[in-house]
């Protein structure tokens, strides 16, 4: 399926995934009836959802959300990972989360934003083609519910043993009445259907809740004709857009897609940007490991795709000025630094990556020598040393500026 085609299918994936509760069978409600909202809930929880516009289910995965009581250390939710407040990434000091069931063993990526995944598909590799879609940083989960179960069982993580662990906290939690009266009085005593119903709950509270798709920065008010650009900002998006210099709109369209109500500023595809290695990340201390993105070692169904090696997926860049680290190792740590390696790794890469004994930079330091070839070239990268980097100082200073109207939250 190409790219087009899967975007003009998603409105009807959505539609029905967010009617899944009505019937149906695998991971889906199914098995078990979803009960009406008001089929004996206690009335204090009836009346604090009495103006919401989630379905019970989606209620439901917010709670879950929420609750780290849910991890084997007691004290990492969803939300610590991916908080609201940062446009729902990641609020660590640190390149990668510490978790675990005593938060002391480090991850091995920067947790990534969830805003506005609701409109990516499942992963397809376009044919052979440059692949795109799939959820988490190498596309391995093919839904919202796949990739919430993702985090409860990885030891690096929330650290549950197994389904039935996550399930028994579950049924201590305060919310089980409500669970078992949405998905059936019998449903905790069947830890596999009630996992799947628990991450189902998850994936739809991603889907419905708008605070995962708000449209609400000042980009879109411009776009709606209540707001204007500085002169700054209006000539970031021009350089933004520009395929002779910042280019970013190659891969970050800053248009509407056909599923969107805006500008989602992803293809949801691929790339290898050969971003330098990240020696904060405990892996790292490996010199014989790295992380290959799409072809391993989180994902292993790729493992043969060496052309794929170093890829990871283009985030969007909706709320981007609140993250604090960037890329999935989290080596940079600022907008402007992020745009100046798109800007100069080519022309000056002495500024990005270690020498060697010689005293000359160790290009594409994070991937092994047999696969830099990968690396992207697409502009702005690719120029030499005699062209000069494509972006001046304060063109870059212009792009930032643009970034930072895209965040949620805006009023005028």
């Amino acid at each position: 399926m190409s790219f087009r085609r899967a975007v003009a299918a998603l409105p009807v994936l959505l539609a029905l995934a967010l009617s899944a509760c009505g019937g149906g069978g695998g991971d889906e409600v199914g098995e078990v009836e979803v009960r009406s909202e008001a089929a004996g809930r206690p009335e204090a929880d009836a009346a604090r959802v009495a103006g919401s516009t989630l379905s019970p289910a989606a209620e439901l995965g917010k709670l879950i959300f929420h609750d780290a009581s849910l991890s084997a250390s007691g004290q990492m939710s969803c939300a610590t990972c991916h908080a609201p407040e940062l446009g729902h990434a990641s609020p660590f000091a640190t390149p990668v989360a510490m978790g675990g069931a005593r938060l002391d063993r480090p991850g091995m990526r920067t947790p990534p934003t969830l805003r506005y995944l609701r409109f990516s598909g499942a992963f397809d590799d376009a044919g052979g083609a440059r692949p795109f879609g799939g959820f988490f940083w190498d596309g391995r989960a093919s839904t919202l519910q796949e990739q919430a179960r993702g985090p409860l069982l990885n030891p690096n993580e929330m650290a549950n043993r197994n389904v039935a662990d996550v399930v028994a906290k579950l049924a201590a939690a305060p919310y089980a009445p409500r669970f078992r009266e949405v998905f059936g009085d019998d449903v905790l005593n069947h830890p596999r259907v009630a996992f799947r119903r628990m991450t189902l709950a998850l994936q739809r509270y991603q889907m419905e809740d708008p605070e995962f798709a708000p449209f609400t920065s000042k980009f879109d008010e411009v776009n709606a004709g209540r707001a204007s650009f500085t002169a700054q900002e209006a000539n970031g998006l021009a350089l933004f857009n520009r395929p002779d210099k910042g280019n970013c709109a190659q891969c970050h369209s800053s248009t509407k897609p056909a599923n969107a109500p805006g500008a989602l500023f992803t293809d949801f595809g691929y790339d290898n940007l050969g971003v330098p290695r990240n020696p904060e990340i405990a892996a790292n201390a490996d010199p014989a490991f790295f992380d290959r993105g799409l072809c391993g070692d989180t994902r292993t169904d790729l493992a043969d795709r060496t052309d794929l090696c170093g890829s990871f997926k283009v985030p969007t860049l909706r709320n981007v000025a609140l993250r604090k680290h960037f890329f999935h190792n989290g080596v940079f740590e600022t907008l402007e630094q992020v745009i100046r390696f798109y800007a100069r790794r080519d022309t000056h890469p002495e500024q990005f990556y270690p020498l060697n004994a010689n005293g000359d930079p160790v290009l594409y330091n994070d991937l092994p020598r047999a696969l830099r070839g990968n690396v992207t070239s697409q502009a702005p990268f690719g120029r030499t040393a005699a062209q000069g980097p494509a972006l001046t100082r304060g063109e870059i200073a212009d792009v930032a500026a643009f970034l930072r109207t895209l965040t949620d939250g805006y009023t005028p």
